[in-house]
């Protein structure tokens, strides 16, 4: 599944499987810091598709 397949506002679930990364390294990496930063909505966390676009061009490029 590409990115452009998912909704523009990603659940930490989603963001997970899509990426392949636990849900609980995406919560540690939340409070360091770490990736793409969340949207907190009310008690929910969403991810902007753009967001997590940018977060990924950004380790293409520093792999380069």
């Amino acid at each position: 599944m590409t990115l452009d397949e998912l909704p523009d506002l990603l659940t930490i679930k989603e963001l997970s499987i899509w990426a392949r990364i636990p849900v609980n390294t995406l919560y540690e990496w939340k409070a360091k810091g770490i990736g793409p930063t969340p949207l907190k909505m009310g008690k929910h966390l969403r991810y902007s598709k753009e967001r997590v676009r940018a977060w990924t061009l950004e380790l293409e490029a520093a792999a380069a």
